[in-house]
């Protein structure tokens, strides 16, 4: 494992992301704790000293797992960073002190305002709040080391976000080798870099879309490199941003753990013959996308007729890719899209700005 010193501290180029643990057969929002303490505890034995979770991560089952099995630990041995969710509605205060409690911790390492975007830029923002003024109480007191943001936001908007407040010691962004043009992440590692705010790297594999590819693009690279994983032509596709801290994966699996810590034993950043192949297959790759979704879960959240929407999505994109259909009448009535009431909640919740009810009715009737 390699390091980078990012606020005083030396933090591995891998962190772990605890949104996407092992979960219990049949419940997406469980977490299997024998599972995912392998998991963690693999990771820690070689070298990953970061952990991501966050309030609404697996309805608080993320944090409560970080809690159970980071406290085996000695508090000083990792970094341990969660984040406050306006959208919940609960006041900071609140919140943050279940945080605590769910983690058993008395601190945080790094704490963030979580998924700013357009939309919810005032509520951020505002001067009645004053989230940020609570924040640097806590960090006065200890209980906060280091304040950032995590963001899906646009290049403008992260513009203006930064103008209202730009003294954030890191900020957590969306990145890989296809967003890197089509969500505009250059543009926002750049004003990032311009402020001076260590980026952090989340989606490096765009939900797992980019670990596998499809057949075509991955065969690009696995006959450049048949010793590289898919994953690793990704990460290395970051390790060449000399402003890129750490890197997130979710990993759920010893094999991803495996293959990623192997990946980040040291940097290697892509050559410039790799990018060129990378390019190539990125441009197949492009060429058969469907939906972009990440499956980060967060439409679930919302959603009155309780879809399973992630899942419909890659049903849907199966079905474009490959003619098939019989897959999503596999489930149960109650989890297809004609339950779907079209109404718009979860495409507001949406990160990828992913038009989701259009998508539900393009899929109603096929099962």
């Amino acid at each position: 494992m390699y390091y980078k010193n990012v606020c005083g501290r030396q933090i591995s180029a891998l962190g772990f992301g605890l949104l996407r643990l092992p979960a219990l057969e049949g419940n997406p929002d469980s977490v299997d704790r024998e599972q995912s303490q392998m998991l963690i505890d693999l990771a820690i034995q070689n070298g990953v000293n970061y952990f991501d979770t966050a309030y609404t991560y697996l309805n608080g089952e993320s944090e409560r797992a970080a809690g159970d099995i980071l406290s085996a630990y000695p508090r000083e041995s990792y970094n341990l960073a969660s984040k406050f969710y306006v959208t919940r509605g609960l006041p900071i205060d609140e919140m943050f002190e279940e945080q605590l409690r769910r983690c058993k911790t008395e601190y945080f390492d790094f704490y963030l305002l979580h998924g700013v975007q357009e939309q919810y830029l005032s509520a951020y923002m505002s001067p009645e709040k004053d989230y940020i003024g609570y924040l640097k109480k806590q960090q006065k007191a200890g209980r906060i080391r280091h304040i950032g943001f995590s963001s899906h936001m646009g290049p403008e908007a992260l513009e203006q976000f930064l103008d209202w407040y730009d003294g954030f010691d890191m900020a957590l962004i969306q990145m890989n080798y296809v967003d890197w043009t089509m969500l505009q992440a250059k543009k926002q590692y750049e004003i990032l870099t311009d402020h001076g705010i260590p980026v952090w790297v989340m989606e490096p594999m765009k939900g797992g879309r980019l670990s596998t590819l499809d057949k075509e693009s991955a065969s690009i690279l696995k006959e450049a490199a048949p010793g590289q994983s898919v994953s690793s032509w990704g990460f290395r596709f970051l390790q060449d941003l000399p402003n890129v801290h750490t890197v997130l994966s979710g990993m759920s699996t010893l094999e991803q753990v495996q293959d990623n810590l192997k990946t980040f034993e040291y940097c290697n950043p892509l050559s410039q013959e790799e990018k060129a192949v990378l390019e190539k297959a990125k441009q197949v790759f492009l060429s058969h996308l469907g939906v972009p979704c990440s499956s980060c879960r967060y439409c679930c959240d919302t959603c009155p007729a309780g879809l399973d929407i992630p899942l419909l999505i890659r049903e849907y994109n199966e079905r474009n890719t490959s003619g098939e259909t019989w897959r999503v009448g596999a489930f149960p009535d109650a989890k297809t899209a004609d339950d779907c009431i079209q109404c718009g909640v979860c495409s507001g919740r949406c990160p990828q700005k992913i038009d989701i009810p259009a998508v539900m009715r393009e899929l109603k009737g096929t099962n």
